[in-house]
C-alpha cells in the first residue's frame, strides 16, 4: 500500500523533511511519498490531514501546541509537554508524538560539559527542550519578549526574563528557538541583550537550519562554537521516520540517506 506523509507549517516551503524522508523511502524500497502542506490555521490541521488520507506527517512552526490539540491520544515525552511534531494515522485515530527534544540531544552531543543553558524563545520547540533539558538535571534560564508565555516555565523553577527585565549570567550554551532570522533580518531578542548572553557562552545553537541567521552570525563573529538547526533536524526527522515506517527499517540505514539528502 501506498502511504503519504507530509509536513505541515507556515512558512513551510523552505523545509527539508521532503527531501529527507523521500530519500529514506527511495533508497530503501519503502512504499511512501512525503509532500508539503502550507497551513494558515492550525485549528484546521486535523481535518486537513485525514482529506489528504495522510499516513503521517510531521508538524513544524507555528502549529505543534495546535498539534496537540488536534489529537486523539498524545504518547511519550509530548505528554509531558503539551506540545507535538509527528503525527500518526493508527487505524483513524491521530497519535501524537515529540522527537524534537531528542533530536537536538543528538545535536548537541559533542558540545562538552553543558550545565547552564539560556533558551532564546518560549513556544513549542522551546517547551521540548527545556523539559528534557531539566530531566537531565541542567539549570535552564529563559529570556522572552512578552511575560505570558513564560507562566509555563515559572512552574517548572526556571529563571525566567523578560525584555524589561534581563539580567544575563554565565551560561555554557545560549540557544534560539524563535523563528527570528527565519525569513528576515531579525535577531530573537534586542541586539544588546544578544550580545550580553554571546559575551558570556562557550556555544551557541539555532533550531533554524539552511541559512545562517543574524544571530548565528553575530556568534560567528564572536569566534563561539555554532551549531544551526541541521543536526537537530536530522536527529528528530530520523525518530519520526522510524514511528512512519512502524520502526521496520535500520536507524542507521535512515540516518545515511537523510544525510545524504542534505548533499543535494
Amino acid at each position: 500500500m501506498h502511504k503519504l506523509f507530509s509536513i505541515f507549517g507556515n512558512p513551510v516551503s523552505h523545509s527539508r523533511s521532503p527531501l529527507m524522508h523521500n530519500s529514506v523511502f527511495k533508497n530503501l524500497n519503502y512504499n511512501a511519498c512525503y509532500t508539503r502542506t502550507f497551513l494558515k490555521d492550525g485549528n484546521k490541521l486535523k481535518e486537513t490531514f485525514f482529506s489528504l488520507g495522510l499516513s503521517g506527517a510531521n508538524v513544524t512552526v507555528p502549529h505543534k501546541e495546535s498539534a496537540y490539540a488536534a489529537c486523539d491520544e498524545v504518547r511519550g515525552f509530548a505528554k509531558k509537554i503539551g506540545v507535538v511534531n509527528t503525527l500518526i494515522n493508527e487505524n483513524g485515530k491521530l497519535i501524537g508524538y515529540n522527537t524534537d527534544a531528542d533530536g537536538f540531544m543528538y545535536a548537541i552531543n559533542e558540545f562538552q560539559n553543558i550545565q547552564n543553558i539560556l533558551v532564546l524563545g518560549a513556544g513549542g520547540t522551546a517547551k521540548a527542550l527545556v523539559q528534557k533539558f531539566l530531566e537531565e538535571g541542567l539549570h535552564v534560564s529563559i529570556l522572552n519578549r512578552s511575560k505570558a508565555r513564560l507562566t509555563y516555565f515559572e512552574k517548572l523553577d526556571c529563571e525566567c526574563y523578560t525584555w524589561g527585565n534581563f539580567q544575563p549570567s554565565h551560561y555554557d550554551l545560549v540557544i534560539n528557538t524563535t523563528s527570528a532570522g527565519l525569513k528576515d533580518e531579525n535577531l530573537p531578542a534586542p541586539k544588546e541583550m544578544i550580545e550580553a548572553a554571546l559575551q558570556n557562552t562557550r556555544y551557541v545553537a539555532d533550531a533554524i537550519y539552511g541559512r545562517i541567521t543574524p544571530f548565528l552570525q553575530l556568534a560567528k563573529e564572536k569566534g563561539l562554537t555554532c551549531k544551526d538547526g541541521a543536526d537537530m533536524l536530522l536527529g528528530q526527522g530520523v525518530l519520526a521516520n522510524e514511528l512512519f515506517c512502524n520502526f521496520e527499517l535500520d536507524k542507521e540505514a535512515i540516518k545515511k540517506e537523510m544525510q545524504k539528502s542534505f548533499l543535494y
